[in-house]
């Protein structure tokens, strides 16, 4: 199948390669952050961290998608969490985001009472902190997603319904 042409415009900025190329070559977990200062999204890293040897012996390569359109501070955060080289794909206009279905969060998604507790265990009691939205971090609004691609198809696919969700990534990846 020919994937969506939009995949083409997609480049890793570790690689240089598109989305196509990679999911061609071998299925791709694409995971989408909100913003960098956000908790769940360092959650996020985190668990995929965790993770990777799992997903590249699984045969799956892990590409993130972020809105900092400075690549040094992407990068920070991806070292930060011992996950770095990784492929990653900026996106500050948010253009991908809306390719790919994610919209901006109603205050119910992102500041619902089960935000603030999940919020407090990632930011505290697991220790992603949290900084102030700035442009530089991307826009703490935008809901987060989790796409698993390959051979030009969208295989499976997590969107997040609260910014407090937690994809279980192992299971996202059973195809």
């Amino acid at each position: 199948m020919q994937a969506p042409s939009f995949w083409n415009e997609m480049v890793s900025v570790k690689t240089g390669e598109t989305l196509t190329e990679m999911a061609d070559n071998q299925p791709v977990m694409l995971v989408f952050l909100r913003f960098f200062g956000c908790s769940f999204c360092r959650e996020a890293i985190s668990d995929v961290a965790k993770r990777r040897l799992f997903f590249e012996n699984k045969g799956f390569r892990v590409v993130f998608v972020h809105m900092a359109p400075d690549l040094a501070i992407a990068d920070k955060f991806f070292k930060k969490y011992k996950l770095y080289p990784v492929d990653h794909i900026s996106d500050p206009e948010k253009r991908f985001y809306q390719l790919f279905g994610l919209g901006r969060g109603t205050p119910q998604q992102l500041f619902g009472l089960m935000n603030w507790i999940r919020g407090f265990q990632a930011t505290v009691l697991e220790g992603h902190g949290a900084e102030l939205e700035t442009p530089d971090l991307g826009d703490g609004f935008q809901m987060p997603g989790v796409f698993v691609l390959h051979k030009g198809e969208t295989i499976r696919s997590f969107i997040h319904r609260y910014a407090h969700d937690r994809p279980d990534y192992e299971e996202i990846c059973q195809i």
